[in-house]
């Protein structure tokens, strides 16, 4: 291995542990979800029907066919919304924001500093005849690649007949995709990088947004970190679990 090949590698190696220390915000909540989850949640069939603690928020997230229950460990303060930061048993982390993806870590792919502007409401979304077109620039990993952008554009759609979605009825929900439409993701040279590249088109993303009383919630989401690495979440609280299990 090359000298350069190896500073790399080392820096690389002490940016992940710095990266999930940003990405979960107060540390304190991460540790303390962390410290529980490995008991009762982990990776197997079982997790829809463990016993959970009222005390935490779920999300109930499907990757790969396995389910996995994310806790709630923290939420952020932001101008664009509030940020939620779901910690898994082995320390993945996610940050959602308004149901989108704001950043993930832990993965095979993962996306930092992910930038989300200014966007409208899902019920304004739901009232516009037109595609919302916007750009989302991110960083991924691994590759080192900075300032990916993807061109896109959001539009109401009718509910799909199959989903991961659980315990509710599709058809009393608010469905929208995201889309990709510039072809592909540009991206630019990063601090380790020969050169501007491209990436894969990515699947397009669907959100299911439920609205009650004036408050719309993305109650459900699939979303794809790169080509061959989607998932989908569903917000999983205990009367959902609870109305499956008298099934």
């Amino acid at each position: 291995m090359s000298p350069v090949s190896t500073i790399v590698k080392i820096r690389a190696l002490v940016a992940i542990p710095l990266v999930v220390a940003a990405l979960s915000g107060c540390s304190s909540a991460g540790n303390a979800i962390l410290q529980t989850l490995p008991h009762a949640y982990g990776r197997n069939p079982g997790v829809d029907s463990a016993r959970l603690n009222p005390n935490f928020r779920y999300l109930r997230v499907t990757v790969g066919g396995r389910v996995v229950l994310l806790a709630l460990g923290n939420v952020d303060s932001d101008p664009n919304g509030p940020v939620e930061v779901w910690y898994s048993a082995e320390r993945e982390v996610l940050r959602l924001q308004n149901g989108r993806v704001l950043g993930a870590v832990g993965l095979t792919t993962e996306w930092r500093d992910v930038a989300l502007s200014k966007l409208p409401s899902w019920p304004v979304a739901a009232q516009t005849n037109q595609a919302f077109r916007w750009t989302r620039p991110r960083d991924v990993m691994p590759g080192y690649r900075f300032g990916v952008k993807d061109e896109l554009s959001l539009r109401v759609v009718g509910a799909p007949k199959r989903s991961a979605l659980q315990g509710l009825d599709p058809q009393r929900l608010t469905w929208f995709e995201e889309r990709v439409e510039s072809g592909s993701s540009a991206w630019l040279p990063g601090v380790f990088g020969s050169g501007a590249g491209t990436e894969a088109v990515l699947p397009p993303a669907r959100y299911a947004v439920e609205v009650q009383d004036d408050q719309a919630t993305v109650v459900y989401g699939e979303q794809c970190l790169a080509a061959d690495l989607c998932f989908t979440w569903q917000r999983w609280p205990v009367q959902v679990q609870s109305a499956l299990g008298r099934k």
